[in-house]
């Protein structure tokens, strides 16, 4: 099963309305309408974890993020505020570089995957995955595996998600995000989106 999210508009993501919080702008990108997020108080949820109940699982984001941001930003979260939970997170350098940050929590298991040593520049569309097969986390930016680590992984049971900010709404987001796509499998990187 695939689930594709096409941020093109502030109504709604595929069938589920949106909660919106500032003012995001729908904006033109390098592969359709995306929306823009000021990293202030602009964010997006649904009341719904599209992924709830599955095994395994490829979460998979097109996303810019800008200068000017906070140092820690977590632009995606799947879950519960605390409890089991997927995220998506960017550390911004001094000098305008970011790396990525995934992490999964799952009962008493979490990792995170803090990838360090991989910088990238601001102000560009990058293509993020993040890979779970029940046994081991991995993540990649444009194709390219960057970090790997265990977890015992549980389906997610219940739970909301947000975009540009954690669900208890700290750690907002700079930049833009444009497609969302969700596959209950692990994905090899040929198979992901273009």
């Amino acid at each position: 099963m695939q689930i594709v999210w096409e941020l093109d508009n502030l109504q709604a993501l595929a069938d589920y309305r949106l909660d919106v919080s500032g003012q995001p702008t729908v904006i033109d990108g390098p592969y359709g309408k995306a929306i823009e997020f000021d990293g202030v108080q602009d964010a997006l949820f649904i009341g719904a974890n599209p992924v709830a109940g599955w095994q395994a699982l490829t979460v998979e984001v097109v996303f810019r993020p800008d200068a000017g941001g906070l140092p820690e930003q977590r632009f995606f979260h799947l879950g519960e505020v605390s409890g089991d939970r997927v995220l998506f997170e960017t550390r911004l350098t001094e000098d305008n570089h970011w790396y990525l940050d995934t992490f999964i929590s799952s009962g008493e298991s979490n990792r995170p995957l803090l990838n360090e040593s991989h910088l990238h520049p601001v102000g560009q569309w990058y293509h993020l995955a993040m890979t779970c097969d029940g046994r081991e986390e991995v993540n990649y930016v444009n194709g390219v595996k960057e970090a790997n680590g265990l977890i015992d992984f549980a389906p997610l049971t219940e739970g909301e998600t947000s975009i540009a900010v954690r669900l208890n709404r700290v750690c907002w987001f700079k930049g833009a995000i444009g497609r969302i796509r969700y596959t209950d499998r692990v994905l090899s990187p040929d198979e992901f989106m273009r």
